[in-house]
């Protein structure tokens, strides 16, 4: 078998199929009949894969779609919107604050600070640095406010609203706080930036990064109420609100900056560049009020009001040669820079605001006409009866009396109403013609005029055009009643009477400073000649009969070694919330040295219901007491003259 095949594998057919010998059995030639394979068992189970073409297709299509869409907007971010949304950009990045101005000073004529303005600081927040994208926490706002509200003596509940402003980058949460407070804000909002650094866990967040400062400035008045009406004072939105302050704002209160600057997390990128336009400094003002005189003045009318249980009172004390007003006090007054504790009632300058029947005060204008008119003189012989029968009334004086035998001077130093009467009749041929020629000399005094202060709310007073002047009016308006005046107009008559007969317009300011330090003067006042220099000395010598003269009125008025010019004043009272007489006006003016004149001072108290009311008695001792403080202080020496001493009365 070694030089033989192998034999060849069979594969076996049915049992008894194979013949002996082992040859297959067939048939036609003997060959054999051949089966196919059988096929093996793993085989039929196998899945045929399909081609992978189709999904190759679909996979790319998504693809390219894809990136088209990535693409399209690409194009339109960077190309076609590209402005908008650098704009947008910038309004996130670039922060622009406003930058205060500091407010100028107020000074009085010697340089004394009546107001001024100190560093403080604006609170304020951004509070897209709140939202729960920017804090991860959703009560952002709430847990700041439980951190600031105490410090800033808010309601917490207000604060966090603040917080939640939509839309804004900028919120105010409180104004004009001091130094101290946002250094506690500081310290506090540092402590937890560290904490937040410190912690590992990331779970604690700096509520407070959001709150910044923006530097600004406060307005005291060191000197409390002293001067409060006629200062003012200034509201929330750093603006006059009232005297000095709202007359004068735009000079005090300058021109604001702005600053403009990159930020990033709340804090300035020093490397991205700022601009920045300064704030411009307001200019200081210097007032013609003196300090001292006017707290004199302030503190007399204060103690008198309270004493006589009055609803108010006023005080004026004015150089008589220039015009400035040295002191305008008020009571009751306020402190401007706590208007939370006044009194509504006490706001403002009621010494310019405030329209009162003056009474006899107002006589000196009625002897002005006659002795400038030449209808008498001083000396001239005045019968004057216990009732005048005029028009549809029968007038009277203050006390009950015989006839008296006068002088002109005498109906001024006794005051009486008829005397008045009886004089000023004689400023014409009938009544029509005498009440013209009074109505033109209380024109040129300045009644029913305003001031030339320009003072907020001033008024000009009540003077009816004569032809306009009833019955009764006629007859009262020569004695003070039928008319309306305000506390500056009454003293600017008696001091254009000690300035030798003209009047000079009232000033409140001397001149401005600017940040440069440089000071322009006031303009100079307007000055009208109203009498003569002769009516105005004989007018002085009447008036120095009203305080030296035992008979006079205004005994009480009398300063050892001065010559005191003055007239007393008490006239009914219009009731400002009824429109009735109830209560009297008590008034007091004049001047010092009478032969020589330097300061005037006029005062007037409302409705006095304890004690007496009459204006030589509560009103005189107001005016020795301020009159004999501001010649000492302007350092005013007597002079040495002896007065008139002109006749009261006459033997019939």
């Amino acid at each position: 078998m070694s030089d033989r095949q192998a034999p060849r594998r069979r594969v076996p057919g049915p049992a008894g199929a194979a013949r002996a010998g082992g040859r297959p059995r067939g048939g036609g030639g003997g060959r054999e009949a051949r089966r196919p394979a059988a096929r093996p068992p793993a085989a039929a189970g196998r899945i045929r894969l399909g081609s992978p073409r189709p999904r190759l297709r679909l996979v790319g299509f998504a693809l390219t779609l894809v990136l088209l869409v990535f693409t399209v907007r690409l194009l339109q971010v960077q190309a076609v919107d590209a402005s908008a949304y650098a704009a947008k950009a910038g309004e996130h990045r670039y922060v622009v604050h406003t930058l205060a101005a500091e407010r100028g000073g107020i000074t009085d004529r010697n340089g004394v600070a009546l107001a001024a303005s100190v560093d403080a600081d604006d609170i304020t927040a951004d509070p897209t640095m709140f939202t729960r994208d920017q804090l991860k926490i959703g009560d952002g706002p709430e847990q700041a406010a439980a951190l600031l509200a105490p410090i800033l003596g808010q309601d917490q509940a207000a604060v966090a609203k603040k917080l939640r402003t939509p839309n804004t980058r900028y919120v105010l949460l409180a104004r004009r706080q001091s130094p101290q407070v946002w250094k506690q804000i500081k310290d506090l909002k540092t402590a937890l930036a560290k904490k937040a650094q410190a912690d590992r866990t990331k779970k604690t967040v700096n509520v407070l990064a959001g709150v910044f400062s923006d530097p600004s400035s406060k307005r005291v008045y060191p000197n409390g109420d002293l001067a409060a009406g006629l200062l003012g004072w200034v509201n929330a939105e750093d603006k006059g609100g009232g005297g000095l302050e709202q007359q004068l704002n735009e000079q005090l209160a300058g021109k604001p900056g702005k600053t403009r600057y990159a930020q990033s997390g709340g804090r300035e990128v020093p490397t991205a560049g700022s601009t920045e336009t300064p704030a411009v400094p307001g200019s200081d003002v210097e007032l013609t009020i003196d300090r001292d005189i006017q707290w004199a003045a302030q503190n007399a009318i204060t103690e008198q009001v309270r004493k006589s249980g009055a609803d108010r009172g006023y005080v004026i004390v004015q150089d008589t040669r220039t015009g400035e007003i040295l002191a305008m006090a008020n009571s009751p007054g306020f402190d401007p820079g706590d208007l939370s504790h006044a009194d509504p009632a006490a706001l403002g300058n009621a010494a310019v605001q405030d329209a009162f029947e003056p009474g006899s005060t107002a006589k000196v204008v009625s002897m002005a006409a006659v002795l400038e008119e030449n209808a008498a003189t001083p000396l001239t012989h005045v019968v004057v009866p216990n009732r005048l029968h005029r028009g549809d009334r029968l007038f009277q004086d203050d006390v009950d009396h015989e006839t008296w035998y006068l002088t002109l001077n005498g109906v001024l130093a006794k005051s009486s109403n008829i005397g008045t009467i009886l004089a000023t009749g004689q400023l014409g041929k009938t009544q029509q013609e005498a009440n013209k020629v009074l109505h033109s000399y209380l024109r040129k005094f300045g009644i029913g005029e305003p001031t030339g202060l320009g003072f907020p709310g001033e008024t000009r007073g009540i003077l009816a055009p004569a032809d306009k002047w009833s019955t009764s009016q006629q007859y009262t308006i020569p004695f003070g009643q039928g008319v309306s005046i305000n506390a500056l107009q009454a003293a600017s008559v008696y001091s254009t009477i000690a300035n030798g007969g003209v009047r000079v317009r009232p000033t409140l300011v001397r001149g401005t400073k600017d940040a440069d330090g440089r000071f322009t003067p006031a303009p100079e006042p307007a000055k009208t000649r109203v009498v003569s220099e002769k009516t105005a000395k004989e007018l002085a010598q009447m008036l120095e009969s009203v305080v030296d003269d035992e008979q006079g009125t205004g005994v009480k008025a009398r300063i050892p070694g001065y010559r005191v010019a003055g007239k007393t004043g008490t006239a009914n009272r219009v009731d400002p919330d009824t429109g009735r007489y109830r209560g009297y006006t008590s008034s007091f003016a004049g001047f010092a040295p009478a032969d020589n004149p330097r300061v005037t001072v006029y005062c007037a108290i409302q409705n006095a219901t304890t004690g007496s009311y009459f204006g030589g008695q509560i009103c005189g001792p107001i005016y020795k007491q301020v009159m004999a403080f501001a010649l000492k202080t302007l350092q005013v020496p007597p002079t040495g003259a002896k007065p008139a001493n002109l006749p009261v009365g006459f033997k019939p």
